[in-house]
């Protein structure tokens, strides 16, 4: 089956509390990991809650990167979903995963949008039927 995107869900756990509860802190290393990971940035969005917490996304050409974080847990959850082969969302969660300064860490990656692909297993697209316009992705 061939996919046409990757998305890799991580749980950071036991992370430094103070980077969590940072706007700035977090949105400044989201940016950063969709550059790491060869993503193409065109949007972001982030909100510090009271009393602690952020949430934010970086919306990339190639799909998106979300956080969402508890400091008082020193817990973040992390969706990278990419697609295409030019991103690799596994650069943006080893860079996350230093940046957060987390001590224990679990993940799974799951293939999104599953489609026969004549024998070919890799992760690549199929062209478009004709009359659509390819994604940017």
């Amino acid at each position: 089956m061939n996919a046409l995107g990757r998305h890799v869900l991580v749980e950071f756990h036991d992370s430094d509390p103070e980077v969590l509860n940072s706007l700035e802190v977090i949105r400044d290393h989201m940016l950063e990991a969709a550059r790491v990971s060869g993503a193409t940035i065109v949007g972001e969005a982030f909100h510090r809650f009271s009393p602690h917490g952020v949430s934010g996304a970086v919306v990339i050409a190639e799909s998106h990167l979300s956080i969402h974080t508890w400091p008082e847990y020193g817990y973040a959850a992390v969706d990278l979903f990419t697609c295409g082969l030019a991103v690799d969302p596994w650069k943006a969660f080893a860079y996350l995963e230093g940046a957060l300064r987390s001590r224990r860490v679990s993940h799974t990656e799951i293939r999104r949008g599953l489609f026969p692909a004549d024998g070919d297993e890799s992760l690549a697209f199929k062209p478009a039927p004709s009359g659509f316009q390819e994604a940017n992705c």
